[in-house]
């Protein structure tokens, strides 16, 4: 005789439950049912707060997901899961992570981001199967002794921890210590020597060790928002280095072993102090973008002109006077944008890179564009922050002094464009700021007497009627945390203002055509010869962004280069 089985013994076999974005206050009590079998469990955005005992005999699961909830406490138990391989619990309210963690020999990821962490147990090196770790978003107060040789800094305190090695971790392949107020890095990081990934932005670092050379399986290396003011020529030394991004530092050279970079392929040294480019630079071979917005670069080596991947180059904001005839030897060059800087003339040889579709040229000195220009299927060339349309009509022109033909138009000569008061008062206010690249110009002091106070009373003959005005306003002196925020702020206001300028610019054309001046022979002449216009199909400002996939998903997060077909 056949036994009906019952149905709440059916389906005991279940490996994997998805329970995220349920609105969970605590955890199901069916899921312990598949204890034996259940080895993946996602949890993640609920609004757990706790972890009760039997959910820690769940002994097979190798992938867990607390992620986005409300959980305060780990229990020791979590010493129970030995088969775990994937821990995420980021953004949770944890504030201690307990030290039976080590027993989780089979953990390879761990994800600890966005917790109120106050140290790390010391037994966590132990770990020796982790691969990649998370620990950026947190308050760490202090580090165990045996995760390195460091000096750790938070708000006053300073910790200590001594020389035990980083070597136990030698199959660690991601390790992220963004935002985590580092003032140092052990000499012994360079014993990390299966790391592929390290990113270190929004620190203090004043320097970057020496041993950082020996990290030979080294491919992302992110610097990017801290005090650095060189780095160490052993970064020859990184040879399957893809992605370098020191961005937001006070670095005045490059160091002449970046020429050893061989697979370097995306370099960004915006919002530096970089005075000069090494020659060394030209062989980067696999070079296909190149940040070097606010600098202060005078001239670009001539090696530039080896960079035959090179696709986007931006060098806005520097103070270039001209640029090499052998840029046109960048024959990949999709984007190059050199706004806002010094130049006069643009060399004829740029009409070699072929591949060229946006150039922006707006905010320099030119009094015309040469005339090879016109072999090129540009989409966008942009003259000036309030050009309206992505191309102009060109007319022919005779350079007085070469006699040779150029092109010119009713935007050229440009003028130089004169800095925002209104902003360059608001920085000044948030944190004694002169400038958008935060370099203190010498006459600080004068313009810092002229500023307008945040303090303002009203005067005797106004309106009293303004009451609901207020009699004062007053700032709070803000965090130095908040500094970059506010230049963020200020930055993107001054962007919505050029594009409310452009805006309405464009809608004067349209309804009453453009007026110029006669008394003024530059902006308008004459066709001498004959017009030359650049047209396109589609006056859309929309590029597909030409920078390659990310390898990893935090990367993905990062905002791009994209100046494309949008001036300012």
């Amino acid at each position: 005789m056949f036994h009906c089985i019952p149905l709440w013994r059916c389906n005991r076999h279940v490996e994997t439950i998805d329970k995220r974005h349920c609105s969970l206050l605590y955890v199901p009590d069916e899921i312990y049912r598949y204890g034996r079998s259940l080895e993946e469990l996602l949890l993640d955005a609920n609004q757990l707060r706790d972890l009760p005992k039997p959910f820690f005999q769940l002994i097979k699961l190798r992938k867990l997901g607390l992620s986005d909830n409300e959980i305060q406490r780990l229990p020791p138990e979590i010493a129970n899961f030995m088969q775990l391989v994937e821990l995420d619990v980021s953004r949770n309210d944890i504030m201690e992570i307990p030290d039976t963690i080590s027993y989780c020999k089979a953990l390879q990821v761990a994800d600890f981001s966005g917790n109120p962490l106050q140290r790390l147990p010391e037994s966590f090196p132990e770990l020796r199967n982790l691969t990649c770790l998370s620990i950026n978003d947190i308050s760490l107060q202090a580090l165990p002794e045996n995760i390195g040789n460091t000096l750790i800094g938070l708000m006053s305190c300073l910790f200590f921890v001594t020389d035990r090695s980083l070597s136990k971790l030698q199959k660690l392949e991601e390790l992220d210590l963004g935002n985590n107020e580092l003032y140092n890095l052990p000499e012994t990081i360079g014993h990390l020597v299966s790391l592929k990934d390290l990113w270190l932005d929004g620190n203090q670092l004043a320097d970057i060790p020496a041993d950082v050379g020996s990290m030979k399986s080294l491919v992302c290396l992110d610097v990017s928002e801290n005090k650095l003011e060189y780095l160490p020529e052993e970064l020859g030394g990184l040879l399957q280095l893809s992605d370098l991004l020191v961005s937001q530092n006070n670095i005045e050279a490059l160091p002449e072993s970046i020429g050893k970079l061989g697979r370097l392929s995306i370099l960004k040294v915006d919002q530096n102090r970089l005075m000069h480019l090494p020659e060394g630079i030209g062989n980067c071979e696999s070079l296909t973008e190149l940040v070097l917005t606010e600098n202060q670069l005078q001239s670009l080596p001539r090696s530039i002109g080896k960079l035959k991947k090179l696709s986007n180059f931006n060098c806005d904001r520097n103070q270039l006077t001209s640029l090499p005839k052998e840029i046109g030897g960048c024959s990949s060059l999709n984007v190059f944008c050199v706004r806002e800087n010094r130049l006069t003339r643009i060399p004829s040889e740029i009409s070699q890179a072929t591949e060229l579709h946006v150039f922006d040229v707006s905010g320099n000195r030119l009094a015309h564009l040469p005339l090879s220009l016109t072999s090129l299927k540009l989409k966008a060339l942009w003259l000036s922050e309030n050009q309206s349309q992505p191309l102009l009509t060109f007319q022919t022109d005779q350079d007085p002094n070469t006699g040779e033909k150029v092109l010119t138009c009713v935007l050229l000569p440009q003028q130089p464009c004169e800095p925002d008061p209104k902003v360059a008062d608001n920085l000044a206010r948030f944190g004694g700021l002169t400038s958008l690249n935060d370099v203190v110009e010498e006459e600080w002091d004068e313009h810092t007497a002229k500023r307008t106070s945040a303090i303002h009373f009203l005067e005797d003959g106004e309106d009293d009627d303004e009451e609901d005005q207020g009699t004062l306003q007053r700032r709070a002196t803000p965090h130095p945390g908040e500094l970059k925020t506010m230049k963020k702020a200020a930055e993107n206001l001054r962007n919505d203002m050029n594009a409310a300028k452009a805006l309405d610019s464009n809608k004067n054309e349209v309804n009453n055509g453009v007026t110029t001046s006669v008394s003024d022979p530059y902006l308008f002449q004459p066709p001498k010869y004959f017009y030359l216009s650049f047209s396109v199909a589609s006056s859309s400002r929309t590029i597909p962004n030409p920078s390659p996939a990310p390898h990893h998903p935090r990367q993905a997060l990062r905002p791009t280069f994209d100046p494309w077909l949008t001036p300012g």
